[in-house]
């Protein structure tokens, strides 16, 4: 009878490199988020009022990051390669594309370039001003961070479904993703008067307030790409998809923006819930006959 161990010994050693390689696959794609936030912070830098371009093709940059990050945790939990190593390293990743990379491009789009024609008072101000705001965001975005890591089963203050459903306070990717589409939104070009400026200190200030805030954002994570006939799901990524290809500007400032506000108003309804309980069901006396 014909000796079977060598070929099971070759089959588990081609296993072995196959489970070697799947463990590597999500490093791969933390790896080009990492590119991907230095090439945006390199584009960040090389960004004038004659050469806006560059802080268009940053934005895009941390576009392309969101993306890659949403796809290297999914492909670590359908591949079951999850790691310590692959979560910290996603982590440092964040960081950078999603923290250092978009406070750099929101101070230098937003201030740094103002106009020297403004009065010089006025212009040094609101550089400070938004320096500090840039670097808040920075803070913020790290601090959600490490409280995402720490926290084995964050509640948002105000409550949905059981369940991965919602993210506790706006996830860093999303804050990013909303400086960047500002900014791509405008081609990168710089803003040119104080008041816009003015208008956009507050909106980093806010955007950093909400990924430490403890206010509910939807997580996308209840929608199954597993089911069988996902129809629906196919036909309304296709046509959001090719909305994107085509009008990536207004699409992407109006798809962040509006994510950023469902935190905002699902917080304001269950205030309202609060201060307004539903009044309980009128008592209704039974009938007695004569």
């Amino acid at each position: 009878m014909e000796d079977l161990t060598p070929r099971r010994r070759d089959s588990d050693r081609r296993r072995g490199r196959l489970r070697k390689g799947m463990y590597i696959l999500p490093s791969l794609f933390t790896t080009a988020n990492i590119a991907l936030g230095f090439y945006a912070i390199l584009e960040t830098v090389r960004g004038a009022p004659g050469d806006a371009w560059h802080l268009d093709l940053a934005a895009k940059a941390i576009g392309y990051s969101i993306l890659i990050d949403g796809l290297d945790g999914r492909i670590a939990r359908l591949t079951h390669t999850e790691s310590d190593f692959g979560r910290e390293l996603d982590s440092l990743a964040d960081v950078i594309a999603f923290g250092v990379a978009p406070a750099l491009l929101a101070w230098i789009w937003g201030f740094h370039l103002l106009p020297t024609t403004l009065p010089h008072e006025i212009r040094l101000k609101i550089i400070d001003l938004g320096t500090v705001a840039c670097f808040a965001f920075l803070m913020a975005g790290a601090s959600r961070l490490a409280r995402f890591n720490i926290t084995t089963n964050p509640q948002p203050s105000n409550p949905g479904r059981p369940g991965k459903k919602y993210f506790v306070g706006m996830p860093i990717p999303a804050g990013a993703g909303v400086i960047a589409a500002v900014v791509h939104f405008s081609a990168g070009e710089p803003i040119a008067s104080w008041w816009t400026s003015a208008s956009w200190l507050m909106m980093v200030v806010v955007v950093g307030y909400l990924m430490v805030s403890t206010w509910r954002f939807y997580s996308f994570k209840d929608i199954d790409f597993g089911s069988r006939r996902p129809f629906r799901l196919i036909i309304l990524m296709a046509i959001v998809g090719s909305l994107i290809l085509q009008f990536s500007r207004p699409v992407l400032f109006v798809i962040a923006i509006v994510y950023m506000a469902s935190g905002v108003l699902w917080r304001l309804q269950w205030i309202l819930r609060r201060k307004n309980p539903p009044a309980p069901p009128a008592y209704k006396e039974a009938s007695q006959t004569p």
